[in-house]
């Protein structure tokens, strides 16, 4: 187990890589920069590259040219299998390294890129490396002296945004289904956590990936994101961040070619607690990290919890116990409970909630402070406001910060209309020792994933993904290769 003085020795021997990688290597094209800061402290991290449209074209003429040629997109199965399976031990081998990059860049614990997110990472890569062999075409029903078959072919270039809570989980999500099914990847990484991004490319073709199978272009939303979404020669966007910004993509591919476009976008999560839970206190430790892990800002964190009346009063106090396990501090320190907030203007917005909830009339029952360590003020304390009205921001607006809205309920029924009171359907939990309540509220509650008697499960087994303004398409699962497949009939007559 690493201690807070190994982690503080490998985050001083990384390095940051800052410019476009397009067609195997690192290259100047670019349009500006901006600056890399450790939200912990402060300290600048680098100057990087903001691709804009320039990098975006040399991008995705490489990815274009090596999907044309085939080396990938047309290459056997065993072939594509073995390279990306080389590709995920890379990737483990150089675990501590993306972690540390992962924590510096947007402040999250190191021991959860550690040992979390690289982990599920590279689960994912060997996991689609395993099925590029198992998925079959299909032989349809013909007349006599015919034969159709039902390929699944890749699309082609394929760009993928990414947001910076997760940044190498992320990446994989997208990037791993992606490849396997043959397609060339132009991955714009948050300009909030690029360096793991850029390294992972590098890693890519030293495992024998052909060059242009994976570029990287880091840069700006207005600028580089916009200019990928509106490419005439992206067929298809998939991507993983705010409401907001997916209605963007949306409109880019409208004014562009119509490329598809797959959007995993924001949620309010309900954990829906009865009365009838098995262990209250358990419960309590669940709701706690749906909230506070990862600083909350977890696209399906479950930021507002929903108490039957019963039990209300006792619920609270246990959740708010829990806070003391989740103090922030250092993020290369194990020992700490919560990292750093990405940025000075994510933290004011956290904050503004935070301020907005007291003068509701909302009651603060732990946290709602903001607190400065280390030259940086980015760390907010794990936050529980109870009482909230359901009308209020702080239970219908996706804050991604450690701050927990706790609203009451009587009845089963009023639960769910509470539960399915928002605009968005990406996740959701119920606790309860009733097994017909269990699956009556999974049938009932409008979300992309209901948990029961925990918080917020998957796998790379189960699709991930949401309705309503959560957007559309699935993540995880062999379901996410069909975002990266068309559908070609080829019908023979003989």
């Amino acid at each position: 187990m690493r201690t807070h003085q190994d982690w503080i020795g490998q985050a001083a021997e990384v390095s940051f890589r800052t410019r476009p990688f397009v067609g195997g290597a690192f290259v100047d094209t670019a349009e500006g920069s901006f600056e890399n800061r450790n939200p912990a402290t402060g300290a600048l991290l680098g100057e990087v590259a903001d691709a804009g449209a320039a990098g975006v074209e040399a991008a995705v003429r490489s990815a274009r040219a090596t999907f044309a040629a085939g080396t990938w997109s047309r290459a056997g199965a065993a072939f594509r299998r073995e390279r990306m399976l080389r590709f995920a031990d890379l990737l483990a081998t150089h675990a501590a390294e993306l972690a540390v990059l992962d924590s510096l860049d947007m402040g999250k614990r190191v021991v959860d890129a550690h040992e979390l997110d690289l982990p599920f990472s590279v689960d994912l890569f060997r996991y689609y490396a395993e099925a590029i062999d198992k998925i079959n075409d299909e032989v349809a029903p013909t007349p006599p002296g015919a034969t159709a078959l039902i390929r699944r072919v890749p699309l082609g270039v394929v760009g993928a945004v990414v947001p910076w809570n997760y940044p190498v989980d992320m990446l994989a999500w997208k990037v791993a289904p992606a490849m396997a099914a043959g397609n060339s990847v132009v991955l714009k990484p948050a300009e909030q956590s690029p360096s793991s991004a850029l390294r992972i490319a590098e890693l890519a073709v030293e495992a024998g990936i052909p060059e242009g199978v994976l570029n990287v272009v880091p840069g700006l939303g207005e600028t580089t994101g916009r200019a990928l979404g509106l490419h005439p020669d992206v067929d298809v966007l998939a991507f993983t961040g705010s409401t907001e910004v997916g209605a963007y993509f949306l409109q880019y591919a409208g004014q562009s070619n119509l490329k598809q476009v797959w959007l995993e976008c924001g949620g309010k999560s309900p954990h829906v607690v009865f009365a009838d839970a098995e262990d209250l206190a358990a419960t309590a430790k669940a709701t706690a990290f749906g909230i506070w892990f990862n600083q909350g800002a977890v696209c399906s964190a479950h930021s507002r919890v929903l108490v039957q009346r019963e039990v209300h009063e006792q619920f609270v106090d246990f959740v708010a116990a829990e806070a003391a396990s989740y103090a922030p501090g250092d993020p290369l320190d194990p020992a700490s409970g919560m990292g750093a907030v990405v940025s000075p203007e994510q933290t004011d917005r956290i904050m503004q909630y935070v301020d907005g909830a007291k003068a509701s009339g909302a009651r603060l029952v732990t946290g709602g402070e903001r607190i400065t360590r280390d030259g940086s003020d980015c760390f907010v304390q794990p936050t529980v406001f109870d009482g909230v009205a359901p009308t209020d921001a702080l239970a219908r607006e996706e804050v991604f910060g450690p701050v927990l809205a706790i609203t009451p309920f009587g009845t089963e029924d009023e639960a769910v209309a509470l539960a399915n009171d928002t605009a968005y359907g990406l996740a959701a939990s119920v606790a309860t020792g009733s097994l017909s309540r269990a699956h009556r509220l999974a049938e009932r509650i409008h979300a992309g994933t209901v948990t029961i008697n925990g918080v917020d499960a998957f796998s790379a087994w189960t699709p991930f993904g949401g309705f309503k303004g959560s957007g559309f398409g699935r993540d995880l699962s062999l379901h996410a290769l069909d975002k990266y497949v068309g559908l070609k009939t080829v019908w023979i007559n003989h």
